[in-house]
């Protein structure tokens, strides 16, 4: 059987081993350490940096196609692997539109495809020109690099947007500035995409925010026409032909009161696809490996009428606290039809160790109970 080797070791690549073995597939590892999530559970583990040539050249050898469960990865070194005969996907041409935030604007407003009112920044001058056009605050940003709220801050005038360029001056880290939104809500849409061309794209979610955080995932996003709904998958399939986008796309929107509107881009899966294990016929982490390997896709019809996943946080330690087994015990007990997912990372407080996703009829009773579940896991059980 074909060997895929995924360059990163976090939760993502823990849980693609899992789809791989269902599929007979044997998935390489490349991790940074003997504890991150994959190399707890796969045996096919190669430690190293992903930003070292070398490493990534000895990983690759004997691999039928290498992908990526981060944009880490510097596009010159995925040039030189598949310059070397390597298959790698997505290519770096493709990756450079998630790993750039200016290149992905850039490009998206030459399609055509709404963006938000943005411009770079590397004066007080651009920032006070973009809030001049608008008004302040504004929301200043890294261009590469940034996750889970990082990289991202709330500019209220000029004083503070001149210390935050000097801190990213003294990081050598450029910078963009865009308009705040009138946001209704935020929704993503993911989809996968073969060498072949075929697409199959997912249900369009609604992706709930907290401390720039995504909290949870509601499938599919409640009370959004289905003309709409299909307008935004429209969207995102023609982002990834136009970029030409192999394995799992994630579109993060903004819904606001102008429209819809691009925010962000993901070339692999995706937090807003964990829903997909359980709620989907084939899960975000299947798809891309039938992508990847340009096998059929598969079938992305929701399993129940409603799903929504809770994101897991662990908690800030605490005298007394209920240790995770003993959490995860009564979860059992109290949520028997609740799917749990951990992903084997130290707790760090406020740090993302798990999921949970509940699946049913009513989707606002299905929201509160992996809300409910996931409440249980981070603080365990009611006093």
């Amino acid at each position: 059987m074909p060997v895929v080797g995924m360059v990163g070791g976090g939760q993502l690549a823990r849980m693609t081993h899992q789809a791989a073995i269902a599929l007979g597939q044997s998935l390489r590892v490349l991790a940074t350490g003997p504890d991150d999530g994959a190399a707890l559970v796969a045996a096919d583990v190669h430690f190293g940096e992903p930003t070292d040539l070398e490493t990534l050249r000895r990983f690759a050898k004997g691999c039928d196609v290498v992908t990526f469960d981060h944009e880490q990865v510097p596009g010159e070194h995925i040039r030189a692997l598949a310059a070397a005969g390597e298959t790698v996907h997505p290519s770096a041409d493709a990756l450079h539109y998630a790993q750039d935030k200016r290149a992905m604007r850039e490009r998206l407003a030459e399609l055509g495809i709404p963006v938000p009112r943005w411009r770079s920044a590397s004066t007080t001058a651009d920032v006070g020109e973009l809030a001049a056009g608008s008004s302040w605050p504004v929301v200043v940003k890294s261009v590469r690099g940034g996750y889970d709220g990082r990289g991202v801050w709330l500019v209220s005038n000029r004083d503070e947007a001149a210390a935050r360029l000097a801190a990213a001056e003294a990081a050598g880290a450029e910078l963009l500035v865009e308009e705040k939104l009138p946001l209704r809500r935020e929704l993503a849409v993911q989809l996968a995409r073969s060498p072949y061309g075929q697409v199959a794209v997912y249900p369009v979610v609604e992706t709930v925010q907290a401390d720039g955080i995504c909290a949870e995932v509601l499938a599919p996003a409640p009370g959004l026409a289905e003309p709409e709904a299909l307008e935004i998958q429209e969207l995102a399939i023609r982002i990834a032909t136009e970029l030409d986008v192999v394995g799992m796309l994630a579109v993060e929107l903004f819904d606001t009161t102008y429209g819809v509107m691009v925010n962000e881009l993901a070339m692999r899966p995706h937090n807003s696809g964990h829903w997909t294990i359980e709620g989907a016929r084939t899960s975000q982490f299947e798809q891309h490996l039938r992508a990847v390997l340009d096998y059929p896709l598969g079938d992305t019809r929701m399993t129940a009428p409603a799903v929504a996943m809770s994101n897991v946080l662990a908690p800030a330690e605490r005298p007394g606290a209920q240790p995770l087994d003993e959490r995860l015990h009564y979860l059992f007990a109290a949520e028997p039809d609740v799917k749990v997912h951990l992903y084997g990372k130290d707790p760090r407080p406020g740090r993302k160790i798990g999921h949970v996703t509940a699946l049913g009829d009513d989707p606002g009773e299905v929201r509160a109970r992996a809300a409910r579940a996931a409440a249980l896991l981070r603080d365990g059980r009611p006093a």
